[in-house]
């Protein structure tokens, strides 16, 4: 028998892409988005379709399955195997051609769905079908799972779509397929005449979201054209290997128009979505009030973002998105529908924030109220559209049935569902319920003429049952079918045809019952952090943007942890090198707790196994420099050595042990703030007046940095707040408060918890608000302080009186109106600012302020330590060059530039050679405040 060294020997022989059979390569695509997980024997990249045949001929002559696999966002496990994994996303991932007059484009596999768009936009073209991963997800993988999307009602399947197709099989094979027989394989066109019965009479009727099993195969009879590229379309990557596809693209409408509609409940927006269907709309989507909850709220908005989204809707306790191609269709949809109330929208920003909302509510949909996980499993089965109604009241009612909780949404006008449910998949109990909850749903879809996919196909979730859908005859073919195509059976065995069982190889067996397994389990493998451009406010994930390599991207280290904690691949435990090398490039921006659909929070994950990793070793020097920066800084003031320590800075000729020699030191503070700080009173600036000081109190949090480096923002922090009228003190301590960043993000928890528990003896008594100028402490007091001290109930005081500045000065002196500055700004959002504290008060403060212009999402790349510590510099400066950067020099002339964020500062400072500014010193720095009509006068 042939071993898997053989099997990579040849492999690496025969191929010119990548052949890798390591343990992280193996671990990173051990699961796709679904709950399932199975281990290869390793992976290869491809260079081009003869790459893809010699793979295919190799691992044929030793019996080795191979799975094909795009973005890996598949739901239903059909993007995981045992065998070798062919990652058609590295190399085969190019747009060939265009033809605008043809309406055509050439693709390979490996090509993402948005790229392809935004090729193909400037002709005023598009790809209809458009699933919500668009960013991340490859046209090999929709024509695998004869993807859909939202715009199907209008643009139909990836199969309709799909005019011709190279493929190659098991054996190494090439066939070029369209319609009509020619590159069919030996026997297929003697299968389907032998069957011409069953296929026009034992299909079940047909419904645009017929997607589960080959369910196209009837597209291969004589009067519906032999359509074999169709019929392929949907096989999950069972029958052959795409190498190359043409697609059929279609009209991006000029101006398209929103209308959303509001009904009393969620069935009757799902009885009223088929009655639509004649006015020809673009999009169909339904959701209910239970999905909107905190959507849109954005990271820190709470129930307060939540009332903002309900606010922007019609009334109704449910509601329909209608797309139409312009504003008199949209207005007609209005006029015909029988709802409650509606609103049309015709200007794109308006309607983004609105689709914001129903997608911000798919994300809710992955927790239950309380916060528990839901998973997939029945994600998108479907029935024709005049049945939706009846089937959401009887889908309801089983699940309340089992105990269980879901909140359906999604594709109403195809009769399409969404919905994960928060299924106990640990137990056996739970994975028992899991089986008995499958069986019933999957009778109740075909007793309303539904499909058990209607989107995402069936993998191991739902192959199983196909027969209730199909029958035993119908299924015996789909065999037949694969048998023409793959005699060997090599091709993603388990998947389709002779399923796995639906509740094996489930992916959490192999975890242990640890919080921390819990945590890392979060990851569903969606893959938002595979986006290849920053765009908008986002921040996740940026050093998979400057890499490009899985490892590096938050769910890539999800899965390596996952891998860890099973032992099985990855052997090392905590001190895992593939797990060490992931996580070197994270940069702790917490981008991910925000970003990701499910609140995968990477950055303290990393804490933790660094934690670990380093317990009873010698700690790489740059974690006990800039690690313990708090205590070296507290003592070089105490000697009064900052001058000294900047000359020594300057002229030393060598770099500080431990840190990168690409940076220059920033340099200390002559005076901490705290020394300083009496006297930074009323007197001190233009923003500070008479009266100050006789409003609510508040405490100033003199951070490290703050502290030690940037006193000025606290002396401006002073006189702003104390112009808006606040009482304004100091924790006493001489310097000892501290937040314990710099110990987490260089996981010495056991340090960290020491500065948090020293700091709360410290503060004693929590005196109210507490105002934090720097926004990665203020994160950490906020969020990580409670997580590591759970069972001090004086650290959950602590977190939730933690404010920013803008929080203040809105919820303290509402009536205060800030200076008119009336100026442009530039800058950068701290990403912990973006993904814990959130900045819609910064936002109104800035407004208030006459401050136009939006600061630039992503990270600035410094994050910390991080761009600081040696083997990062490259890295760190390629994710300041993706937003920051650019916004600076396209900045107009004049322009203010603010970062909250010290390291935001420094990295502005050195690489775009431009002194940056805290809010607070902008405020300031510039003219007098008045005072709101009728409000008290607190003017300075």
């Amino acid at each position: 028998m042939t071993t898997p060294g053989e099997v990579e020997r040849t492999l690496r022989a025969e191929l010119r892409g990548e052949v890798d059979f390591g343990a992280a390569a193996r671990a990173l695509v051990t699961m796709d988005a679904s709950n399932y997980r199975r281990v290869p024997l390793g992976v290869v990249a491809p260079r081009d379709a003869d790459d893809v045949a010699a793979a295919l001929h190799v691992c044929a002559e030793a019996g080795v399955p191979v799975v094909p696999r795009g973005g890996g966002t598949s739901i239903a496990g059909q993007a995981t195997g045992t065998g070798v994994v062919l990652d058609l996303t590295r190399h085969m991932n190019g747009l060939l051609s265009v033809d605008p007059a043809a309406r055509t484009a050439v693709v390979q596999p490996g090509l993402v769905l948005d790229r392809l768009r935004d090729a193909v936009r400037p002709f005023g073209l598009t790809f209809g079908p458009d699933p919500s991963t668009h960013s991340r997800c490859t046209l090999g993988g929709m024509i695998g799972n004869n993807a859909c999307g939202a715009h199907s009602v209008a643009w139909g399947t990836t199969a309709d779509n799909v005019t011709e197709l190279a493929v190659t099989t098991y054996a190494g094979t090439a066939h070029r397929i369209g319609t009509g027989w020619a590159g069919a394989p030996d026997g297929l066109r003697e299968l389907v005449g032998a069957h011409l019965g069953l296929l026009r009479t034992g299909m079940p009727p047909g419904f645009s979201r017929r997607i589960s099993g080959y369910g196209g195969l009837d597209a291969l009879l004589p009067e519906r054209g032999v359509r074999l590229a169709q019929a392929f379309c949907g096989s999950e990557g069972t029958l052959a290997v795409v190498t190359e596809a043409v697609v059929r693209l279609v009209d991006l409408p000029a101006a398209p128009a929103l209308a959303v509609l509001g009904y009393a409940d969620e069935s009757a927006a799902a009885d009223a979505a088929a009655g639509l269907l004649p006015y020809r709309p673009l999009t169909v989507e339904g959701m209910a009030e239970d999905l909107v909850g905190t959507a849109a709220g954005g990271a820190g908005a709470g129930a307060a973002g939540g009332a903002a989204a309900r606010a922007a809707l019609p009334r109704g306790r449910a509601w329909l998105f209608v797309e139409m191609p312009d504003e008199g269709a949209a207005r007609a949809v209005v006029r015909g529908a029988d709802a409650l109330d509606a609103l049309v929208v015709t200007d794109p920003a308006g309607q983004r924030a609105l689709w914001r909302i129903r997608e911000d509510a798919a994300g809710t949909a992955t927790r239950t109220p309380d916060g528990r996980m839901a998973w997939p499993g029945w994600e998108d089965c479907a029935v024709p559209p005049a049945r939706l109604g009846a089937y959401l009241r009887e889908f309801r009612a089983l699940l309340a049935a089992h105990g269980l909780r879901g909140t359906p949404y999604g594709h109403f006008g195809e009769g399409c569902v969404h919905v994960r449910i928060d299924f106990d998949l640990a137990s056996a109990a739970g994975v028992a319920r899991y089986r008995t909850f499958s069986e019933e749903l999957a009778d109740l879809v075909v007793a309303h003429g539904g499909s058990l996919s209607g989107e995402h196909g069936d993998g191991q979730a739902r192959a199983e049952l196909l027969p209730k859908m199909y029958g035993d005859d119908v299924v015996r073919l789909f065999g037949a079918y694969k048998d023409v195509w793959d005699p060997a059976g090599g091709m993603n065995p388990g998947m389709l045809v002779r399923p796995a069982r639906l509740d094996e190889n489930l992916r959490f067996a192999v975890l242990p019952a640890t919080p921390f397994a819990g945590g890392v389990a979060r990851c569903v493998g969606v893959a938002k952090c595979r986006t290849t451009e920053a765009r908008g406010p986002g921040v996740m994930c940026p050093s998979y943007r400057v890499t490009g390599e899985e490892q590096h991207s938050t769910r890539g280290r999800a899965r390596l942890l996952h891998e860890m904690l099973a032992g099985e691949i990855v052997t090392g435990g905590w001190r895992s090198p593939e797990v060490a090398e992931a996580l070197d490039l994270c940069l702790g921006c917490k981008g991910c707790l925000s970003d990701c659909p499910v609140g995968v929070d990477m950055a303290s994950y990393k804490s933790e196994f660094l934690h670990h990793h380093w317990a009873g070793r010698i700690r790489p020097l740059a974690h006990y420099t800039l690690g313990g920066l708090p205590a070296w800084l507290r003592l070089i003031a105490r000697l009064r050595a900052a001058g000294a320590v900047n000359a020594a800075a300057r002229l030393l000729p060598v770099p500080v042990p431990g840190l990168a020699r690409e940076r220059v030191l920033p340099e200390l503070a002559k005076r901490p703030f705290t020394r300083d700080a009496g006297v930074s009173g009323p007197a001190s600036g233009p923003a500070s007046g008479a009266g100050a000081g006789a409003g609510p109190a508040v405490t100033l949090w003199p951070d490290t940095f703050t502290e030690y480096l940037a006193p000025e923002v606290g002396h401006a922090a002073l006189r702003v707040l104390r112009a808006a009228g606040l009482d304004v003190s100091l924790p006493g301590g001489g310097g000892r408060v501290c937040c314990g960043l710099t110990y987490l993000s260089t996981g010495r928890l056991d340090r960290a918890r020491k500065v948090l528990r020293r700091t709360l003896d410290t503060l004693g008594e929590v005196p109210g608000p507490i105002t934090v100028l720097e926004p990665s402490c203020a994160a950490a007091l906020r969020a990580d302080l409670p997580a590591l001290l759970p069972d001090d109930p004086r650290a959950a005081r602590l977190a939730a009186a933690v404010r920013t500045v803008a929080e203040t000065l809105e919820e303290y002196a509402p009536h205060w109106l800030p200076p008119r500055l009336d100026r442009a700004v530039v800058g950068q959002t701290h990403c912990h600012q973006h993904a814990v504290l959130g900045d819609a008060a910064d936002r109104r403060l800035r407004e208030r302020a006459g401050l136009v212009g939006e600061p630039a999402g992503g990270c600035c790349g410094l994050a910390g330590n991080f761009g600081f510590e040696p083997g990062h510099h490259e890295v760190s400066v390629a994710c300041a060059e993706e937003q920051l950067l650019p916004s600076l020099r396209a900045a107009p002339a004049g322009a203010l530039v603010q970062a909250d964020g010290y390291s935001c500062r420094t990295q502005i400072a050195q690489l775009g050679g431009v002194r940056a500014r805290h809010l607070v010193e902008l405020l300031a720095d510039g003219p007098a405040a008045g005072a709101a009509d009728g409000a008290p006068d607190t003017r300075p």
